[in-house]
């Protein structure tokens, strides 16, 4: 089998994974589209709606090929030329509660001209941080980067504080989790770690999930996560590499656009009000050593 071929071999399986368990937490099953690219290639969209525990879930697989535009190709740091292949799986998973986190994670494979590297990561997104969640997560994808390289979660949990940081807010979008792009080199070594990483996704966010997800709430907590859910629209729109990827390659809106929350609100100049638990929670939007 060719690279290409093992990785969408491997990321359509780690789409039916992860829905498959995501559907039997929920209750809900996931509803199915198939997609042609103009260009070449497409792809496989799973979408849960008004689920018991997701208000919208999404796992995208898609395998693309083509030319990219000549001013966009020349903005991409590896190869050359316009020729490309890409193939990947991504997710976001927006709850109902507020108490339980959104999550986010993307694993791909590309080439352009004669080279080629992995990217992706894994980022929780909590409206009211928990410690012992966030130590959860991270920990969990510290162990599966440690049986690699010791060197790789440092280095990709830093270069994820600095992605998922919203410029403009002065804030991170959540709590973090681990980023990585254009990791070239031992292609078996590398492909190794990337499947690890992201057949611990689960292991990482479902206990989780299934500790928060009965808790009760109110109102306020709701209106505090629609308001929270607006940090999410306004990093995926402005800075998203995967959302700019995919509209610069001409690939189906509507699958690149699934990450977007069901409902949000936006509040002119919102204060927390002192004291409260969501003055508290705003302290945990920026880098901490989790792990």
């Amino acid at each position: 089998m060719t690279w290409r071929e093992k990785a969408e071999s491997y990321f359509k399986d780690l789409q039916h994974q992860i829905s498959e368990a995501i559907a039997e937490v929920d209750g809900t099953p996931f509803r199915e589209d198939t997609w042609s690219r103009e260009g070449g290639g497409g792809g496989r969209t799973r979408v849960l709606e008004e689920g018991k525990v997701f208000e919208k879930a999404g796992v995208n697989f898609s395998s693309v090929h083509g030319n990219l535009p000549p001013e966009f190709a020349a903005k991409i740091p590896l190869g050359a030329g316009t020729e490309f292949f890409a193939t990947g799986v991504s997710l976001v998973f927006h709850p109902r509660s507020p108490l339980v986190p959104a999550v986010h994670a993307n694993f791909r494979f590309l080439e352009k001209g004669e080279s080629s590297w992995f990217g992706g990561g894994t980022d929780l997104t909590p409206c009211y941080p928990r410690a012992e969640d966030a130590q959860h997560f991270h920990r969990t994808l510290k162990a599966a980067c440690d049986r690699h390289d010791p060197d790789f979660y440092p280095r990709f949990k830093k270069w994820c504080d600095e992605y998922f940081f919203l410029k403009h807010r002065g804030e991170m979008r959540g709590i973090g989790g681990v980023f990585f792009d254009y990791v070239e080199g031992d292609t078996e070594r590398n492909f190794a770690f990337v499947r690890d990483l992201g057949s611990s996704f689960l292991e990482a966010y479902l206990p989780i999930v299934r500790r928060r997800m009965n808790e009760p709430y109110g109102e306020s907590e709701r209106q505090y996560q629609l308001y929270r859910r607006g940090r999410y629209v306004e990093f995926n729109l402005l800075y998203d590499r995967g959302t700019i990827f995919g509209l610069e390659t001409r690939g189906r809106t509507e699958s690149i656009l699934m990450s977007l929350p069901p409902l949000v609100r936006w509040v002119y100049d919102f204060k927390a009000a002192p004291g409260s638990v969501e003055e508290a929670a705003m302290e945990f939007f920026h880098p901490r050593d989790w792990a």
